[in-house]
């Protein structure tokens, strides 16, 4: 692990690999390791989040990395045994793992796009006020109506009007009753 922390360290300062090999490769390396005796596949995920955020990827936690992976069990073994089995030798090959590793990149971004022009679709449809109620269930992690009339000048009635709508499409859940209520996201 210590070599492997180094190497990381060099390639930071050197940046003779493009970043995304060097996360690959870390990963597949730290995988082959195997330092712990449980654990190292979900770990393997966390840093490989963890690693692609400091290079720069910022979208990465916005979409599901682990899913991707798990869609595509099999293709992740397959791939990460034949350059495994290639680590320790003279001449790695590193390609059926990188190959797999930047497909589910693509993939995680692939669907983020989807979902990220779903949104702009549904907003789009969404009068101003509903939008605003949105941006701050999402803000906040809950609005009531007293915090939505408050922030946004518009009155009860109109702010209670949008909140049952956006219930009602499936954007917001309804929690409690009453002076008591507050909306969530669904």
């Amino acid at each position: 692990m210590e070599e492997l922390i180094a190497w990381l360290d060099d390639q930071g300062r050197e940046k003779r690999l493009h970043p995304l090999l060097v996360v690959a490769i870390f990963i597949v390396v730290f995988l082959e390791i195997h330092p712990f005796q449980d654990g190292n596949g979900r770990l393997s995920r966390i840093l490989t989040t963890l690693l692609l955020l400091r290079a720069g990827y910022a979208y990465v936690p916005y979409s599901s990395l682990e899913s991707i992976i798990e869609q595509s069990k099999e293709s992740y073994y397959i791939s990460l045994r034949r350059t495994q089995g290639t680590i320790r030798s003279a001449e790695p090959d590193w390609n059926p793992w990188i190959e797999f590793f930047l497909r589910a990149l693509h993939r995680q971004k692939t669907r983020l796009e989807k979902k990220m022009e779903r949104e702009r679709i549904i907003l789009a449809d969404m009068p101003e006020l509903s939008v605003t109620l949105l941006e701050l269930a999402r803000e906040h992690g809950r609005i009531t109506v007293a915090e939505a009339a408050r922030i946004t000048d518009a009155s009860r009635h109109t702010i209670k009007d949008h909140l049952k709508a956006l219930v009602d499409q499936g954007h917001l859940v309804l929690h409690g009753a009453g002076r008591g209520a507050w909306y969530g996201l669904s």
